[in-house]
């Protein structure tokens, strides 16, 4: 097995992944990535094998759990308690919970309330040149995630702020000052849910935490501490690949002058899934093994953690023909940009609703938007995120 000798910080791959991702491929697929300390799949076959594979699972080993760190506390307070990191029987029983306010009523439904944030946020647009990225693509996301929670909405910079701090700490090159910030901002969010989760139970209403607390009141035993945790990674997760996914779409439909015709109704479904296929804002999903594991000649040990690829799988040339080509014409075929498997995102159908609707709010109203300066992506491997995204109208 061959190893790979790469920085997730060297500034020349943070900007463009997928020429080393085509050369690891060829080495590999199954490599050992010195930098993180891990196998790592950079294949569409062995990525989407994994993702479904039971033998596979994010939930640490037993005997691999480590004492948390005092100055993480309040972090951990969370995330032991979320979906994400969880294997069933636990997983099962609160993805049900989630599933149940997540169902494709409910999402459709979101339709009409995405559409008013985005033409409320598209007539703000100042003149000249101004970072789409904080003035559309972070707002729309937050808000909507806010609505169906059924917390305060112009409470979103908070909303933002501690989210921002959390998922820093998943980062490569995270410092002590790194995770005592997600750590400050676990404390304060939760200190917020707590309260409003007691709001709640005594005014319900037709949201997602009312559904949370019913559920545990109907004896699903569903703690207020598993609550908080769960409703934080929503938010997390419901807005920050979201975000970041839209900025990378429109960076990308600049960059290639893609014909308007592609955001029309009929074609924006498909422009979507090749803009997340393409450059997806999320790039490596980590695996335990829980039991010896053959990939194509290469053994994950019991208790050996592997980095699944997505962003490398989306560019597999034994999957998408000619894989560097951007073309929302081509056939669909399933990507990993979701994931798959038991953690499949609960919100990918959200997400694909929120980029199709503001995307073509976004070009309805400035057909002519155009680029002021080049993209240039953000230095927090493994989310691959624009840094700016200077535009004008």
């Amino acid at each position: 097995m061959k190893t790979l000798n790469l920085s997730p910080l060297d500034p020349e791959f943070v900007q463009n992944p997928y020429a080393a991702y085509a050369q690891a491929r060829l080495d590999g697929p199954v490599l050992y990535w010195k930098d993180y300390g891990m196998l790592a799949a950079f294949d569409a076959a062995t990525v989407q094998s994994v993702l479904r594979d039971r033998r596979f699972g994010r939930e640490v080993p037993a005997d691999q759990r480590q004492p948390v760190p005092a100055h993480l506390a309040d972090f951990d307070a969370v995330d032991r308690h979320s979906m994400l990191e969880l294997e069933p029987p636990s997983h099962t029983r609160l993805r049900g919970l989630v599933l149940r306010a997540f169902t494709s009523r409910r999402i459709a439904s979101l339709a009409p309330d995405i559409a008013s944030i985005a033409a409320e946020l598209l007539a703000a647009i100042p003149q000249g040149s101004f970072d789409l990225i904080p003035t559309f693509c972070t707002q729309l996301p937050v808000r909507i995630i806010a609505r169906l929670l059924g917390v305060p909405e112009d409470m979103w910079p908070d909303l933002l702020r501690w989210s921002n701090a959390m998922v820093a700490i998943y980062q490569a090159g995270r410092t002590r000052a790194v995770e005592d910030a997600a750590n400050a901002a676990a404390a304060d969010f939760s200190a917020f849910l707590r309260g409003y989760v007691e709001v709640r139970r005594k005014d319900p209403r037709d949201d997602l935490i009312t559904q949370l607390i019913a559920a545990e009141e109907d004896g699903e035993k569903l703690s207020t501490d598993a609550l908080i945790g769960t409703c934080i990674l929503l938010l997390n997760a419901g807005h920050e690949a979201t975000v970041h996914a839209l900025g990378n779409g429109v960076a990308c439909l600049l960059t290639h002058q893609v014909p308007r015709d592609l955001l029309g109704p009929d074609t924006i479904a498909a422009t979507v899934e090749e803009i997340l296929r393409f450059d997806p804002p999320l790039h490596v999903f980590e695996r335990f093994a829980y039991e010896d594991v053959d990939l194509n000649g290469v053994t994950v040990e019991k208790g050996q953690k592997i980095a699944l690829v997505l962003g490398a799988a989306g560019r597999d040339p034994a999957l998408y023909p000619d894989p560097d080509c951007f073309d929302p014409t081509r056939p669909m075929k399933p990507h990993a940009a979701f994931g798959g498997g038991l953690h499949f995102c609960v919100g990918a159908p959200l997400a694909r609703l929120e980029m199709q609707i503001g995307l073509r709010a976004l070009f309805d109203h400035a057909p002519q938007l155009r680029l002021t300066e080049p993209p240039r992506y953000a230095n927090s491997y493994h989310f691959h995120k624009l840094e700016r995204l200077m535009v004008e109208i």
